[in-house]
């Protein structure tokens, strides 16, 4: 080109015609080189991407490190054949490696701190409640490595196996008692060892308190003053009565999932895991998903599922990321402006949680938890805990507990009860004023049932939550029975020598107005949001999951976690969400579910009598 264009200045005399010309061939030839280099650049730019989303491209994409999440990175990755990555929004729960170093997670004492920590925790609040004085509820929420078992009381309780066996009746075919034992088991490690009931060799280590507590025997022996039974497994064969509790506690330290299955998976090549990495959307060619969006350090990427996407960030963030990705209700996601690629009326419905209350004692001896709460004792407790992972710090407290039925004619116990030598103000956020002891008590199986929705399009706004608490007779009748069936407890023998003037409600509160009155006051989330991506049959059209945890009507997408329990369980959720992803970690494998035929369950001799 540059031969020919010297060629035109050599003519002089139509030197100006042959510039012209000169200009139009150099300018149509370029245009012919630019099309080709804009051709060569698409394809090159479409290379890239295709290489840029083989390097992103994994056999699962797990969105959440939590309870659910970890279990599956760990077991999805046992097979070196299949590869995943696993996002979490919230930082790793060490420091330099260090669990020292993060002691606000891992010295089981130190557990409200983090209760009350925007850095590990979504922090997030409910509607204002209209039949609870219309206070807003605080919900915390694990937001780190081990989600919500980095924060939670380290209490390892199972449900009753009837809860299961309803499950299966609602429409969740191949989650009874028989098929979910057997993974609560495979889970589990419990000190005590191995039985018919517990596990020996799994990676969740599961012990009982060591602080023989003088307090802790009193409220059991006042139990059975009261005549309930003592349980010496409320996880094994009869939940119902008094007994020590199971936690989830190893060695003086909180035994989280990231502890107990992300750790020992994090060296696997096959695995890879991302924090401070916040999903925004599941990505779908046509209705099959293919991967999901994220956001990390301000850059926006993507990556991409061979076979599939699993949603893991719990009863919250699972029904939100949802929606966010056009699966919900339709009206509503158009509303917002969110195309639809399926419409699911089920997503973020039949929220449930459990409600309780603290019925609070002053004791009379100073053997309460009120001077280790002292500066002076808290550095003490902290410098052997740091040193030893032991003393005061390596326990939550929560030792003993129990279950029991409301009234005559419940089948199985339907009010939960956890002791602790200490008080309680507003999550641990207040200080403790006095010694006290008290007991959280609150219905199992409340009738209230509420929702979820998005606040906008945007995935940094906070869903609107509406759990609808305290929205049934039934629920206000259960809540004064937990009241007065636990003053009938502190007010036995056994307290006599520990019996101050009671805290809360106070001895001014002694009617049933009174009390419900108390009750709209006083009562808050127990932390068990569940069911909102509730599992079903593929023609209940409330149901968001089949059995085999796919969300119906998209292809290539899962959810394992608390939001697909299609009721509450009776007790806390942390042990039951775990057994839930050891048991998708199987379906998912293609595996035959395990199975434990007529495991002996205990009834009570009669249900014409409360206890």
């Amino acid at each position: 080109m540059s031969y020919l264009m010297k060629g035109v200045k050599c003519f002089s005399p139509v030197n100006q015609m042959h510039k012209v010309t000169g200009t139009l061939f150099k300018s149509h030839s370029l245009k012919n080189i630019y099309g080709l280099n804009e051709q060569q650049f698409k394809i090159s730019r479409t290379l890239s991407q295709l290489r840029s989303e083989k390097a992103n491209s994994y056999t699962y994409v797990i969105v959440g490190a939590g309870s659910a999440g970890c279990v599956l990175a760990n077991r999805l990755t046992e097979d070196p054949l299949s590869t995943a990555l696993l996002l979490e929004a919230g930082p790793k729960d060490t420091l330099l490696g260090s669990k020292r170093l993060m002691w606000k997670i891992h010295m089981p004492a130190a557990l409200t701190y983090n209760l009350c920590d925007e850095k590990y925790n979504w922090y997030y609040h409910t509607t204002s409640q209209k039949h609870m004085d219309n206070r807003i509820m605080y919900w915390p929420r694990g937001r780190v490595w081990g989600g919500s078992s980095s924060l939670n009381a380290m209490v390892y309780i199972r449900g009753h196996a009837e809860d299961y066996n309803r499950w299966s009746r609602e429409g969740a075919i191949g989650w009874d008692y028989e098929h979910c034992l057997p993974y609560f088991k495979k889970a589990q490690t419990h000190e005590l060892g191995p039985d018919q009931y517990r596990g020996g060799n799994g990676p969740l280590h599961v012990s009982r308190g060591k602080t023989n507590h003088p307090l802790h025997h009193a409220f059991l022996e006042a139990t059975q003053q009261a005549g309930y039974p003592f349980t010496d497994d409320m996880n094994g064969y009869q939940q119902e009565g008094f007994g020590w509790m199971d936690m989830t506690v190893h060695q003086g330290q909180r035994w989280s999932t990231a502890s107990a299955y992300l750790r020992p998976a994090i060296s696997r090549p096959n695995l890879a895991v991302a924090e401070k990495t916040l999903v925004t959307k599941i990505l779908f060619q046509g209705t099959k998903s293919i991967g999901v969006e994220y956001v990390k350090n301000g850059q926006r990427e993507k990556a991409f599922a061979s076979k599939e996407v699993i949603l893991s960030g719990g009863a919250i963030n699972s029904p939100q990321l949802l929606m966010l990705s056009g699966i919900g209700n339709a009206d509503d996601l158009k509303k917002l402006g969110i195309p639809v690629v399926c419409h699911l009326p089920g997503v973020g419905q039949n929220l449930q949680d459990h409600l309780e209350v603290y019925v609070q004692q002053k004791c009379t001896k100073p053997i309460t938890l009120y001077n280790a709460q002292k500066p002076v004792n808290m550095v003490k407790i902290g410098l052997e805990w740091l040193w030893k992972f032991t003393g005061e710090g390596a326990t939550a407290h929560l030792e003993s507990g129990g279950f029991i039925r409301s009234e005559p004619g419940v089948p199985h116990p339907d009010i939960q009860f956890h002791f602790l030598p200490s008080q309680v103000i507003d999550h641990g956020r207040v200080a403790s004023t006095m010694e006290a002891y008290q007991v959280h008590v609150g219905p199992m199986r409340s009738t209230s049932v509420g929702w979820l929705k998005l606040k906008s399009a945007d995935p940094n706004d906070h869903p609107i939550i509406e759990p609808n608490y305290m929205s049934t007779e039934r629920d206000i009748w259960e809540f004064r029975q937990c009241v007065k069936l636990t003053r009938e407890i502190f007010a036995q023998k056994a307290f006599e020598k520990f019996r101050g003037p009671e805290i809360q409600p106070g001895n001014h509160v002694q009617s049933d107005k009174e009390i419900d009155a108390f009750i709209r006051q006083k009562a808050d989330s127990a932390y068990h949001p569940s069911c909102t991506c509730k599992m079903g049959q593929r023609s209940d059209s409330s149901a968001v999951v089949d059995p085999q945890t796919r969300v119906i009507g998209v292809e290539n997408l899962r959810v394992v976690d608390a939001s697909i329990m299609p009721s509450v369980v009776s007790g806390n959720l942390n042990a039951p969400t775990i057994m839930i992803a050891e048991k998708a970690a199987d379906i998912i494998k293609g595996l035959p579910s395990l199975q434990e035929k007529n495991v002996p369950v205990y009834k009570p001799k009669t249900l014409e009598t409360q206890r």
